[in-house]
């Protein structure tokens, strides 16, 4: 068990699926949690946190409203627009990037100065996508914007170092509301489940176990990353 005692630890996007996992996570783990989403997470009364209400997309975030000494942020928000690429818009790629990074770079930059008062080596965990490096079809749009992501996070952890490490998970399919109309039945269920080798999608404790550790002083000698959490389908055939 990773030990977060007392650790800050920062979520954009904890109000459901991966953050909402995560956050539950660091929480048992002794971090205080302090979760930035449009509406409330819905955490077990057994979890301490304090919720801030923000709209990453549409407002800077303000001076002061992040604690004044943050550990680790984690940035969750991403999006799925499978189409075919003559059927996205310009409007689609936009959307897709302010969402992915210029959300990422947002939250990253007004939270500089918290992280560089920590006591110990904060760290960023950002989130990128198995379609960067698989190369799937229908996924231009996401992909473009989670390639972006990664350049982020290789650059950010080059400037940043050696205070502040930055890592990105690129999960593949996972079990959120956010995969609803994908695994909207069985039988699409049970093919999401047979294109992985490990022959299941993942759940959100799967990316949250592998955030914790990046979070964690057990993970301090890794920075700049991308590290697969896919269920073996970016690599085995």
């Amino acid at each position: 068990m990773v030990n977060m005692e007392n650790k800050n630890i920062v979520v954009i996007g904890a109000s459901s699926g991966i953050g909402h996992s995560i956050s539950e996570l660091l929480g048992t783990q002794g971090a205080n949690i302090f979760s930035i989403s449009r509406s409330e997470p819905n955490f077990p009364p057994s979890l301490t946190y304090q919720h801030l209400s923000h709209n990453i997309l549409e407002e800077e975030i303000p001076d002061g409203f992040l604690p004044d000494t943050i550990d680790g942020l984690v940035y969750c928000p991403g999006s799925i627009n499978l189409k075919p690429f003559r059927s996205l818009s310009l409007d689609v790629f936009r959307s897709d990037y302010e969402l992915n990074v210029l959300g990422a770079v947002k939250a990253i930059k007004a939270a500089l100065k918290p992280m560089k008062k920590s006591g110990s080596k904060p760290s960023v965990v950002l989130f990128s996508s198995v379609a960067v490096q698989q190369g799937m079809a229908f996924h231009a749009s996401v992909a473009s914007a989670k390639g972006a992501v990664e350049g982020l996070t290789r650059s950010l952890a080059a400037e940043l170092s050696p205070k502040i490490r930055v890592n990105c998970i690129a999960p593949s399919l996972v079990n959120t509301p956010l995969a609803g109309n994908i695994l909207s039945s069985e039988d699409r269920i049970e093919a999401s489940n047979n294109r992985h080798p490990l022959k299941r999608i993942g759940q959100p404790n799967d990316i949250a176990q592998t955030a914790a550790f990046l979070l964690g002083e057990n993970s301090s000698w890794i920075t700049g990353q991308v590290i697969g959490v896919d269920g073996g389908l970016s690599r085995l055939r």
